[in-house]
């Protein structure tokens, strides 16, 4: 039960009128203490709530100071899109050379996408589009623009001016999107080392970038996961050596008529590959279409240093000799029975040119004689031949890091009889890619000890299981050399640098049996310094055709040697190898008194 307060208090009254007061006197006085009781009340209540109020906005601005004291002792960062409720990984590593410069990056753009229902003026919007876009047509988006479609994809990216020149159309109906794109800085450089990218899965705020081919798609999962911390991918080119190494590559092409070209450079030891090219190649920033009929091979898409399997011819003569003198069956000055032409089972096997009944081990190799090494595949034995040929890596796939590896396997004859020893021993009946035989040499000639090839950086040698003896490894070193100054070689020696190798002219098969007789495949197998190697090179033309003193050549003296040694003369200083300076006749250091 709540008691009141009466207005005019009775006993106070009563007393005033047995004393003759005022009752209305009281009442109002009443009145004055009940009305000053009540503002006291109402000016605490109103204390209270500004006390409180206060203390909030003091709260806040020590917490916006704090929250200001900790970002400006901070690192900057880049601000980071974020997406409620989006499942799409847009975040990509970085993939650099073995110097930390970018070969593959991000690049942040926008993609353009319409609300159909939105556009004013359709018409409008149709040609505008089309003048900034030459791939669109302008009646094909009207009439987008006039369907009943809700939602339609324009454009995956768009570069920042025609962003703004979409803008300026002032169409409330055409929309941006924000995503990343994978962007190749150096254009064609390494194409088909790195790949390409495509987008995955595609939204309108977000799109998945994934790889496609190359690099790019071997380390896919890699390059996408978050728990990089944005560490790029280094790899083992070296992106001054890789430019230099396509553009001599692409000139030599031209000048000899090639309808294509490759070369693999690698480390002997290592493995690394510092440089690869195929040509034709692409600009993986526009990557073109898989060819849809016709031959593969035709495509700038297809990698001729890994995919492409061919018979290589001659340059395969050296794995015999090196067989040959592992097992202890000859010495470099052994002579081989050379008379031709030599027949078996119906087949003759002949020499280009006849340097005589006779010839060392050496002469074989220099004078490339397909007699002399069939010799020394008849004593070494399909068996032999073939444990040696695999142990080189011959008969699988190489193990190098992109996708398109695995569809580089050699064809093998179906039949490994004696006279199939004999055609192999000089890379007939045999198909093996140009990065399978820059690895083999790098075996045979770094001491003795296999190499894998590889993309990635090392830290040091590969120390693979022995495949020949050292001193073995030095003999062929001296006959590679010996190719160079006294062989088939000729054009191949560069001043300063002591270049080994050896040559190959294979006929090219039909694809209906037997071979051409006017289309070779030349190839050139070079190290360098030939005294003690540092690198293998790799060039090879497909059918190549230069006119030389009065005649048309084919062979690989005449055509892969020649572009081999501009490239060595290219690269060698970027690879840091000094060249050897000859003193000249008669000269001598004078002493200060002279």
């Amino acid at each position: 039960m709540t008691l009141r307060t009466p207005l005019r208090p009775l006993t106070r009254i009563l007393k005033a009128r047995e004393h003759g007061e005022n009752p209305d006197a009281i009442e109002r006085e009443n009145l004055r203490l009940r009305h000053e009781a009540q503002r006291d009340k109402m000016r605490q209540r109103a204390e209270t709530r500004l006390l409180l109020l206060a203390m909030c906005f003091f709260a806040a601005f020590v917490t916006v100071g704090l929250r200001m004291s900790t970002l400006a002792a901070s690192e900057p960062q880049e601000p980071r899109i974020a997406t409620s409720g989006s499942a799409i990984l847009n975040t990509r590593a970085d993939i650099v050379d073995r110097e930390g410069r970018v070969l593959a990056t991000n690049l942040v753009t926008n993609s353009l996408y319409a609300h159909p229902h939105e556009i004013i003026d359709p018409v409008a919007a149709a040609r505008g589009l089309a003048g900034i876009f030459p791939d669109l047509e302008e009646e094909a988006l009207l009439r987008r623009f006039t369907s009943d479609s809700r939602f339609i994809w324009l454009r995956r990216y768009i570069s920042p001016e025609q962003e703004q020149q979409v803008h300026e159309l002032g169409e409330p109906g055409l929309l941006f999107g924000p995503r990343e794109m994978r962007l190749y800085p150096n254009g064609s450089v390494a194409a088909h080392i790195l790949g390409g990218a495509g987008f995955g899965q595609e939204a309108v705020n977000a799109a998945e970038v994934i790889g496609v081919a190359g690099v790019e798609a071997q380390f896919d999962e890699d390059l996408r996961d978050p728990a990089r911390d944005g560490a790029p991918l280094e790899l083992s080119i070296d992106l001054t050596v890789q430019s230099a190494v396509e553009q001599v590559l692409a000139g030599g092409m031209v000048i000899m008529n090639a309808r294509g070209a490759s070369a693999v450079l690698m480390d002997v030891h290592t493995g690394e590959i510092r440089a690869m090219a195929s040509l034709p190649d692409f600009d993986p920033n526009a990557r073109p279409q898989p060819l849809t009929e016709g031959d593969q091979a035709d495509s700038p898409l297809f990698n001729r240093a890994v995919q492409g399997v061919y018979e290589l011819g001659s340059v395969f003569k050296i794995f015999t000799v090196a067989q040959a003198l592992n097992e202890g069956l000859v010495s470099p000055a052994t002579m081989v029975d050379t008379t031709g032409p030599l027949r078996m089972s119906g087949f003759s096997i002949s020499d280009f040119r006849s340097y005589g009944p006779s010839q060392s081990v050496t002469d074989v190799i220099v004078h490339s004689s397909n007699i002399g090494t069939a010799r020394l595949a008849q004593m070494l034995g399909a068996e032999r031949q073939q444990r040696f040929l695999e142990q080189l890596g011959f008969f699988q796939p190489t193990l190098v890091e992109m996708v398109e590896s695995r569809s580089g396997r050699p064809l093998l004859p179906a039949r490994w009889g004696e006279l199939t020893t004999m055609t192999v021993s000089y890379g007939h009946g045999i198909s093996t890619s140009p990065l399978h035989l820059a690895a083999a040499y790098a075996s045979i000639t770094n001491g003795g000890t296999l190499i894998q090839p590889t993309l990635l950086r090392q830290d040091g040698p590969q120390n693979g299981e022995r495949v020949v003896s050292e001193a073995v490894s030095a003999q062929i070193r001296d006959m590679l050399r010996a190719v160079v100054t006294d062989g088939t070689a000729s054009f191949g020696d560069v001043a300063g640098y002591a270049v080994g190798g050896k040559t190959g002219s294979a006929d090219k098969p039909r694809p209906t049996g037997g071979y051409f007789e006017d289309r070779v495949l030349s190839t050139f197998a070079s190290i360098f310094p030939a005294d003690d190697p540092r690198y293998v090179l790799i060039v090879t033309l497909d059918e190549p055709e230069i006119l030389a003193l009065g005649e048309a050549r084919r062979t690989a003296g005449w055509t892969a040697v020649p572009v081999a040694a501009e490239v060595i003369r290219r690269v060698a200083p970027l690879l840091g190898i000094r060249p050897e300076i000859e003193p000249l006749d008669g000269f001598q250091l004078s002493s200060a008194s002279d």
